[in-house]
């Protein structure tokens, strides 16, 4: 379900009332741990945790990196952490501490779909949000992009 939204409070005004609190509490989260320097914006159709292009600009697709996302889907809500994907460590991390919990995991290589709140572990959503800096969050893309091109 890509949202055509202009504005995060726009998008969050389309949801329907229940998935409107859900979405809105996991943004409070994101908000909440978000590193210095990442913007928030509507992108792809969802609520975008982005890295600016005047401080990243050389980008495979010209578009800002994403660092995360939220997004109300047709039969699931999303949260998108680009961190996961591109650090393994802190991806094996995540997946240890998430059984940890006890919660119900559906997890992309990026994403953890959810249709609970109950299923979702904010505390460790916030604290891998945290986990990874701005510069580290470029240099790994850099990182990843500069092998690719050899």
């Amino acid at each position: 379900m890509r949202s055509d939204a202009k504005t995060v409070q726009e998008y969050l005004n389309s949801l329907p009332p229940d998935r409107k609190i859900l979405i809105e509490k996991v943004r409070e989260v994101i908000l909440k741990h978000i590193p210095e320097g990442i913007e928030e914006a509507m992108n792809w159709g969802m609520i975008s945790y982005q890295v600016p292009l005047s401080i990243c600009a050389d980008t495979y697709n010209g578009q800002p990196l994403l660092f995360a996302a939220l997004a109300s889907q047709k039969n699931h809500m999303a949260v998108y952490l680009s961190a996961i994907y591109s650090d393994e460590k802190l991806r094996g991390d995540f997946i240890k501490n998430y059984k940890l919990t006890g919660k119900r995991m559906n997890l992309g290589k990026s994403c953890v779909r959810f249709k609970k709140i109950e299923d979702l572990p904010l505390d460790l959503i916030g604290n891998t949000i945290a986990a990874m800096d701005l510069d580290t969050f470029i240099k790994k893309y850099e990182s990843r992009t500069s092998k690719k091109s050899k």
